[in-house]
């Protein structure tokens, strides 16, 4: 609507999405950040993200800019919309809202810089957020709730096993909690914790022999999306925390 004043009383605003990505790649939880090649923020790391273009749509957008900063068709990953971000002053070129998304996989490939990035690599959460880093925006707002949320999912439904290759072992299912929780868990009560989730895993009926040890089951994921008891932190699965801790 136009006042007579010829003024708008509405905001004329744009669109991005921006992606958390997350991976478990040298025993640690690492997110995808690009060394920005443009301003604002030029040589500033950020998250990957783009705006969207003309009659897309946001989810199409997220699965866009994905493919183009890894290479990896999301279709194959665990993708969620996070929450919208709309401080007036986000971005100093224009009136901007970002969708931000969550996209969570298995140890990704070596990222690949996109359309206007210089450079794209992958980087332990905790050094992108104990302060060594400075973040594009207000990426590392975006990036603490991203992984607040990766944290809260592991809880409550079964994307935990979007982290691991199938098929995969009850030892590395827990690796990717202690991961991503910055928990050491006892690994019996876990065990009996995951087996007993309904729906959760799917036994393939083979082993795995490490050079140490005895053979481990395999697994695959089950049809259950939501965790039925679900596992949570505060529970007896919990033991010591470790380095990753500080990030809570």
């Amino acid at each position: 609507m136009i006042h007579s004043s010829g003024k708008r009383d509405h905001a004329q605003v744009a669109v991005t999405v921006d992606l958390v990505i997350f991976t478990v790649r040298d025993d640690q939880l690492q997110v995808l950040l690009i060394e920005r090649g443009q301003e604002p923020f030029e040589g500033r790391p950020a998250l990957p993200g783009g705006y969207i273009r003309e009659r897309e749509r946001l989810d199409a957008a997220a699965l866009r800019e994905l493919h183009e900063e890894t290479g990896v068709d999301g279709s194959r990953l665990h993708l969620e919309q996070l929450r919208a971000y709309s401080d007036p002053d986000r971005d100093p070129r224009e009136r901007v809202i970002t969708v931000a998304y969550l996209a969570l996989g298995p140890d990704m490939p070596l990222a690949r810089a996109g359309t206007d990035a210089r450079a794209a690599e992958w980087v332990p959460v905790m050094t992108a957020l104990n302060g060594d880093i400075e973040l594009a925006f207000d990426h590392a707002v975006i990036l603490r709730e991203g992984l607040e949320r990766a944290r809260s999912q592991l809880e409550y439904t079964t994307v935990a096993a979007a982290f691991c290759a199938e098929p995969f072992t009850i030892a590395e299912l827990r690796r990717v909690y202690e991961v991503v929780w910055g928990l050491k868990l006892d690994p019996s009560n876990f065990r009996r914790k995951v087996t007993g989730a309904h729906d959760f895993l799917r036994p393939t009926g083979e082993h795995r022999t490490p050079e140490i040890g005895r053979p481990a089951a395999l697994y695959r994921r089950g049809p259950a999306r939501l965790l039925s008891p679900p596992l949570l932190r505060s529970s007896d699965v919990a033991g010591s925390q470790f380095s990753t801790a500080a990030l809570r």
